[in-house]
């Protein structure tokens, strides 16, 4: 991709994205992640309509009078967003790539952050890290991760979410808001995700194409596997293969969503022909 392409794609997105976190997304994003940031200020005596959860016991019962904490809110948060840019995400049925699709979520929740003006990080991965942009403030810091997001290329094809975890819990050390996109198409991430979560506040937006879900019998097919650049003959009009096919599909679906809930993390599923504003929304919504 040249240059003036490439800007012509960048400012496009931006245009299309920036509106979305100005007019939607930054008060729902503020709202639903401000009390993930709060420092400890002082203990003051309980006053009418303090939030009752918010009494120290401790002092309470040291002085026989009820006390409340009082914290505030951190002036600002980290958001990192982790993005896989394996094979997979290259598959596209309804006019429109997954991969597309992940762009415009990265860059509607980096401006929404920018809004609040948080840093923002980004991990580009596959089954390694294929880049790490360290967490900074600004707009061109944020047009840098999407012309990223466009025109990176990766390495290799694979996915490692765990990989990718673990570079996270390394290279972040205080508690930053964690966006993992992708497919999920992929296992072996419970115990480093646990691990991950205890520290930051992690959201996992799987991005997937109603076309994945399901075999279509189309007699023998050659079929090239996006992470493995492998081509095998299949019968896809066996009905054994088929189902074989959906049980995969579906399990890695159902370990994508019971290991994100297990660890205390959040789960958004958003479909390619879906609208992923009403799914992100309405996940705000549920954590405000």
């Amino acid at each position: 991709m040249d240059t003036k392409e490439l800007l012509k794609k960048v400012r496009k997105i931006e245009i299309k994205t920036r509106r979305l976190s100005d007019h939607i997304f930054s008060g729902e994003y503020h709202t639903s992640f401000k009390g993930r940031g709060m420092t400890f200020s002082e203990v003051r005596p309980y006053q009418f309509g303090d939030d009752i959860r918010s009494i120290d016991w401790n002092v309470t019962a040291r002085y026989n009078e009820a006390h409340v904490k009082v914290f505030e809110e951190e002036r600002e948060l980290t958001m990192m967003l982790m993005v896989d840019i394996s094979g997979s995400e290259s598959f596209g049925s309804k006019n429109q790539f997954k991969k597309d699709i992940v762009t415009e979520i990265a860059a509607t929740m980096a401006f929404s952050a920018t809004q609040n003006n948080d840093k923002i990080g980004l991990i580009l991965f596959s089954d390694q890290i294929e880049l790490y942009i360290p967490p900074k403030k600004g707009k061109s810091h944020v047009l840098r991760i999407i012309r990223e997001l466009i025109e990176f290329q990766p390495k290799s094809y694979k996915t490692d979410v765990a990989q990718a975890l673990k570079f996270l819990s390394g290279t972040q050390k205080k508690k930053a808001i964690v966006f993992i996109i992708s497919d999920f198409m992929t296992e072996e991430y419970e115990q480093t995700l646990k691990i991950a979560s205890k520290k930051h506040d992690i959201t996992g937006i799987r991005v997937y194409d109603i076309r994945e879900e399901k075999m279509p019998d189309l007699g023998m097919v050659s079929m090239l596997d996006a992470e493995t650049g492998e081509t095998q003959l299949v019968n896809t009009g066996s009905k054994s293969v088929r189902m074989e096919y959906e049980k995969h599909y579906h399990d890695k679906v159902k370990y994508f969503k019971e290991t994100f809930r297990k660890s205390g993390s959040g789960v958004v599923d958003t479909r390619v022909d879906e609208s992923y504003v009403t799914k992100l929304l309405s996940y705000f919504k549920s954590r405000g």
